[in-house]
């Protein structure tokens, strides 16, 4: 499917840009920093529709997974994270195996074709108890695909096992252990905005963008697909945003040249939420401009397939609006989400198929549920299977 952008321009000097996505060329910095910059909302928006129809025509996927944060207790002190805890810290946990492995199985008996993984970075936690998890997960449930830890912990993974000094060697070697027992995919988290600027006022001490690179470079290079996110609406700037996005189209690029490896699926453009954390006394973005960067990431990242619309820190009315955006992907039923809290005060924040579902109908779009590599799930009374 095709589609050609045809609107009435309110902003003539978008037209040079207008041209470029109806004949499907490359936007430059400058042509991103044009889109942030025009009072024109409707054509960014336009622009980043036409460009998800070609792509996906009216296709919207959901999936059906299950999130688990097994602790909250980490080593960083982020400012712009309100769900990090320190050992003895009221609120702190730490889930046990046995805890996981009662996750698993009830992941397993509501459907679920994706358990997601990610947590703090514990101090003291040991390296099998991560393997371990995976193990766990792959035993009881085997045909769950297991999409866990952002690439700030593996790399804390490489330092807890003494082979962070190994640099990618290590970070690939901690990466073919995990993969060993269950991995599937990396999630995106972590990236924050690769800008060191950015880096050394709100996340110091966290993973820079090479490092966080080098982990998702190793896992294409063995086979993983993974996402990428972008944390924007806090100290960082607009130009920072279409940097970012550049480093991603850059590497995304690199990955495509060999067709064996993985590469990015899905870019999740994640609003920032103050919460209580120290920058709790910055407003966050506003709905436009949330509207704005979904429209954006669709037009700059030509070669990432998939824009999710992250309706846990979007809101799912918002997550509406964006699959007229650009998006194309609204997330899943998710359960339980300790990392942020929109709209609820509480880690149970869930989605069932039909919420999804009516969702994506109202929106204009046809569901799809999918499986974590975007096959598409066919469900009988027996079970599920990807066609």
């Amino acid at each position: 499917m095709t589609t050609c952008c045809e609107i009435n321009l309110t902003d003539t000097t978008l037209e040079c840009i207008v041209d470029k996505v109806n004949n499907q060329e490359r936007l430059t910095r400058e042509d991103g920093i044009a889109l942030y910059e025009t009072p024109d909302l409707w054509t960014v928006c336009s622009l980043a529709d036409s460009v998800r129809r070609r792509l996906h025509g009216e296709t919207t996927y959901f999936n059906i997974n299950r999130h688990i944060n097994y602790s909250n207790v980490c080593a960083l002190s982020c400012k712009f994270c309100d769900f990090y805890r320190k050992k003895d810290q009221e609120g702190a946990y730490e889930h046990s195996i046995d805890d996981i492995r009662n996750e698993a199985t009830i992941a397993l008996e509501s459907g679920a074709t994706e358990i997601h993984i990610v947590g703090g970075l514990h101090p003291w936690l040991p390296f099998e108890y991560y393997t371990d998890m995976l193990r766990v997960i792959r035993e009881i449930a085997p045909n769950i695909h297991i999409k866990a830890f952002t690439a700030v912990e593996i790399v804390h993974f490489a330092r807890i096992t003494k082979r962070g000094r190994d640099g990618i060697a290590g970070i690939s070697s901690v990466l073919s252990d995990l993969i060993a027992n269950g991995l599937g995919s990396l999630p995106g988290g972590g990236a924050e905005v690769f800008d060191d600027r950015v880096h050394d006022e709100v996340f110091r001490g966290k993973i820079g963008s090479k490092k966080w690179m080098d982990v998702h470079r190793c896992a294409h290079e063995l086979g993983l697909n993974s996402n990428a996110t972008m944390l924007y609406g806090h100290v960082e700037t607009r130009e920072d945003r279409i940097n970012h996005m550049i480093v991603l189209r850059d590497e995304q690029d690199r990955a495509e040249q060999n067709a064996s490896e993985g590469k990015f699926q899905t870019m999740i453009p994640l609003p920032f939420i103050p919460g209580v954390s120290e920058l709790s006394h910055l407003p966050g973005p506003s709905g436009v401009e949330n509207l704005r960067t979904i429209s954006i990431s669709r037009l700059m990242l030509d070669n990432i397939p998939h824009i999710k619309a992250f309706w846990i820190m979007q809101t799912l009315h918002m997550a509406q609006h964006m699959l007229q955006c650009g998006a194309n992907d609204i997330d899943g039923t998710v359960v339980w989400y300790d990392i942020t809290k929109v709209s609820t005060e509480t880690t149970h924040q869930e989605c069932t198929t039909e919420d999804l579902k009516r969702a994506i109908c109202d929106a204009g779009f046809n569901p799809v549920e999918r499986d974590t590599l975007y096959r598409k799930v066919k469900r009988t009374n027996s079970g599920w299977s990807v066609e």
